[in-house]
């Protein structure tokens, strides 16, 4: 190759930037926290799930926390019925690039299950990004996700700053489970979701190159 041709091939990599291999799908644990009696909760969480599944860079895996029965007891040392409970959900945390928690408003806060999930786990969540899909009366849940910002801080994850959230979210969504007006929830969904997958793609590869340091 002489000279010139040299020159010309550096010109055009310098022009032409790599294209970057295709990213494997960040696997997306949804976590519908109530497990009261008459809950809304799978209203809301089928739609958002809805929405999220239509995306190509997340795979869903929605967790019902009225499917396990963890105490409030928290013991380094569990028995066999408490491992049996956290054998439902361990490891589906643990396999998560990141969250979204789907969660009411109880008495300005979240609800006891939710609390209890997040207490028998800690590296389970740290250094990935969680989300938040909130419901309730006038505040929407806001007041629960505020809460739950400095607790997934204290676990060293990282929460997005936007969130969706539903005002008097009964009147919302009719009989079928379907957003009566679902323009602008839709568009909340879009941004939290962007900024949780760009959050999750940034630190699943920077511990591809290094442990974190937490």
């Amino acid at each position: 190759m002489d000279i010139t041709t040299q020159d010309s091939a550096i010109e055009t990599s310098r022009r032409s930037p790599r294209t970057p291999a295709p990213q494997a799908p960040l696997k997306l644990a949804v976590i519908m926290a109530s497990n009261r009696e008459g809950r809304f909760g799978p209203v809301v969480s089928d739609w958002f799930v809805s929405h999220a599944t239509g995306r190509t860079d997340f795979t869903v895996d929605l967790i019902d926390l009225a499917d396990t029965d963890l105490p409030t007891a928290l013991s380094f040392s569990p028995p066999v019925s408490v491992r049996g409970q956290l054998g439902k959900v361990t490891h589906r945390l643990a396999d998560a690039d990141a969250f979204v928690i789907v969660t009411p408003e109880y008495n300005h806060s979240y609800p006891a299950s939710l609390k209890v999930l997040i207490d028998w786990h800690f590296d389970e969540w740290r250094a990935k990004p969680v989300g938040f899909v909130s419901y309730g009366g006038i505040s929407g849940g806001l007041r629960a996700v505020e809460h739950l910002r400095q607790v997934f801080a204290e676990l060293h994850a990282v929460a997005v700053r936007d969130t969706v959230s539903f005002h008097n979210a009964g009147a919302l969504f009719d009989d079928q489970g379907r957003h009566r007006d679902p323009s602008g929830a839709g568009a909340a969904a879009t941004a939290m979701l962007d900024q949780l997958a760009w959050w999750g793609l940034a630190l699943r590869d920077a511990k591809s190159t290094r442990a974190y340091a937490g």
